[in-house]
Order: structure tokens, then sequence, then C-alpha cells
């Protein structure tokens, strides 16, 4: 079959900005840094020794796209966990590590694939940072230095008076220099906050200071709403100034929906090829269709279709013949009926009861015509 050229470019024309040049890591096959694609990450929330349930939802995570996944490990039981849930996981497990050092050997020896320390809650950690490097050294294991607003160092409370961009960027980096002096290197740094402006100067500041590779978030964002904004917000800031290597969405919300947050911020930069794409009229009084319910009915319809693919649903004949003819598929309703649009061209007219089952069929016309080199 002839493949169909679809209307959403895999890479941008025009990177959003040049990528910020910094060294690379492997978190297990993924590379961070470097040039390497941004990936996405999440965090399991059942508990790590229950490792049926924890690898159900890693496996539910690795489904929606999660590239890497980090595991809570405050326990002895969710250390010994970890060896079972690192070999049997489809994709990187990271160990979170707060308060006993032990654990941070403990996820080495089990072979997470990186390990994430929060040092301003970690007891004596600095007096134990030459025997976590040789240990991570000899097993390949990268670190990430994760300092959080919430629980920085009391040294640096004391100094600044609260958590400010500067302070959280002096706790990373002075953790970064003590495995600098060991000559480990394999690191990555977050500077979280639940600020986003806090955040977003942090982490310019970091940008500006080393080379290592960074870890975006905008820690305790919030409930799925409020959380996805701020974290857009804070992401787009960043990643417009080529900042950031991975990022993880922070909701108070399934983890699947940190992923799919995540990706479609990817998308919306030209970071991350898109899939599929609905380009939809808010409504108004000109809308003549439930605009509404049509596109949340296209949305389900084609809900994992893997291919490119800009869908336009439009309610009035103002915008609407000219967003769906630049769509790939798109439909201009008016009237009780609509336009059926492919690829520019008006190849139908349906009734408004028939519009959403057309636009399906169309696209699955289009999936199928398109060539793997396309998708």
């Amino acid at each position: 079959m002839t493949a169909v050229p679809l209307g959403v470019p895999g890479v941008p024309a025009r990177p959003v900005a040049p990528r910020r040049q910094s060294r690379q890591i492997h978190v297990g096959p993924v590379a961070v840094g470097g040039g390497a694609p941004v990936s996405v990450q999440s965090m399991t929330t059942t508990r790590t020794s229950d490792i049926g349930a924890t690898l159900q939802q890693i496996a539910e995570l690795t489904a929606s796209g999660c590239q890497i996944v980090r595991v809570a490990c405050p326990t002895q039981d969710d250390a010994d966990a970890l060896a079972t849930i690192a070999e049997k996981s489809r994709i990187p497990v990271i160990a979170d590590i707060h308060f006993q050092p032990k654990y941070v050997f403990a996820a080495i020896e089990a072979g997470c694939a990186a390990v994430r320390v929060n040092p301003g809650n970690i007891k004596k950690f600095d007096d134990q940072v030459k025997e976590i490097a040789r240990a991570a050294k000899d097993h390949g294991t990268p670190i990430r230095i994760g300092v959080n607003a919430g629980s920085l160092d009391k040294r640096l409370l004391q100094k600044y008076g609260r958590a400010t961009p500067e302070a959280l960027v002096e706790s990373a980096l002075w953790e970064a220099s003590l495995f600098e002096e060991h000559d480990f290197r394999d690191i990555k740094i977050s500077v979280k906050h639940n600020d986003p402006v806090v955040m977003i100067e942090a982490y310019r500041q970091l940008a500006e200071q080393c080379d290592y590779p960074l870890h975006l978030g905008v820690t305790e964002a919030g409930p799925a709403f409020q959380g996805t904004i701020k974290s857009a917000v804070a992401f787009g800031a960043l990643l417009s100034r080529g900042i950031g290597d991975t990022i993880r969405v922070s909701l108070s919300a399934p983890p699947a929906e940190e992923v799919k947050v995540g990706i479609q911020i990817l998308q919306s930069l030209g970071l991350r090829q898109r899939r599929l794409e609905i380009v939809s009229c808010p409504s108004c009084g000109r809308a003549q269709v439930d605009v509404y319910k049509l596109a949340e009915e296209v949305t389900a319809g084609l809900d994992g279709m893997e291919v490119p693919l800009r869908v336009a649903v439009m309610g009035c004949v103002v915008n609407g013949p000219g967003e769906a003819r630049e769509a790939d598929l798109g439909v201009a309703s008016g009237n009780g009926k609509g336009q059926i649009f492919v690829k520019g061209e008006v190849v139908k007219t349906v009734p408004e009861s028939r519009i959403v089952e057309t636009l399906i069929e169309e696209a699955m016309k289009l999936a199928e015509r398109t060539s793997p080199a396309d998708s």
C-alpha cells in the first residue's frame, strides 16, 4: 500500500531550544543526559515489600509509556524485595532511599539500575560517601542526588532561613563534590520545590554551575488538575531553555496519570514524537453541535492509537474548515451535519449522529496506510 504522509512531524522543524550540554549516564539501558531524549519517570505507590503488587503497578506504568520507575525503600523488608523487583521489571528500577544509609548499599547489591539519595535526611550520610561511591562504582550504579525543599539539611536552613534556590543548589553541589573527591561522577541531580517559581530558578542556577544531567520535578505538586498545571508551567519554562534530562510529574493521582501528563508535556514541546493529537474548539455561541461530547467520544474511540495523527473536531464554520483542512483528519460541523476532511480534502458529509464513527473509520484507514517509518 502507498504510505500516507501525516501532518505531525516526528522531529520539529525548529527545536524549542538547544539542549544544555551535560555529561551522560545510563540508568539501566536508558541513556540520560548528553543529548539523549528526555525520559519520563514515575514512582510506585505500593509497599515495595509487596512484590506482586509492586510489579503489577510497574507493568501498568510500563504500558503507559513510563521509562524509569522509582520504588520506596523505607524498611528492611522493602530492601529485601529489591532484587526480585529489579530483575523482573521491564524498565529500570531506581531505589529511593531516606534515613538509613544501609539501604543504599542494599539497593546497589540488589542490582537496582540507580539509587536516589536525599542527603538532607540520611543520618551521617556525608561520612559514608566514600563507601557508597566505591560500591556504586564497582557495580556501575548511578546515584541521583535528590534535594527536596521539605527535607533540606538543617545547616543550610540556618544559613538561608528557608529553602531558597541558592540553598537547594548549594546542597546539591556540596554532595556532588563529596562524590567527586572519590572520583565518582556517575551522578544525576534534582532540586525540587513545591513552588514552580523557586524550582525554576533553582534549576536555572544549577544548570549554570555543573554539567550533571538534571531530573526535573515540582515536588508535592498537588491534585491532578493543580499538579498538572504547576508541572507543565515549570517544565515548560526549563525545557524551553534546554534544561532537563528526565522528568517526573508528581500528582496526588494514580502513577499512570503522571506518565500521561509527562509524555504530553514533552510532545507539546516537540521533544517527543507526537502520537494522537486532538485539535478541538472550546465552543462558543456559534457552535451548532455539542463539541465537548464529540471531542470526548473521538478521543475515547482513538485511545491507544500509536501513529502520529492530528484530528480536528470543530463546531462551526468560522475556524472549522480551516482547522479541519490543516489536520490529517477533521470535521467541520454545523446544521446537524459534518464535513469530513482527510488530508485537506472533503471526502464526505455525514449526519451529526455519524460524525464520531466516521472519524474513527477514517482514522483507522489512515493508520493502516501509514508506513512503519512514519510512526
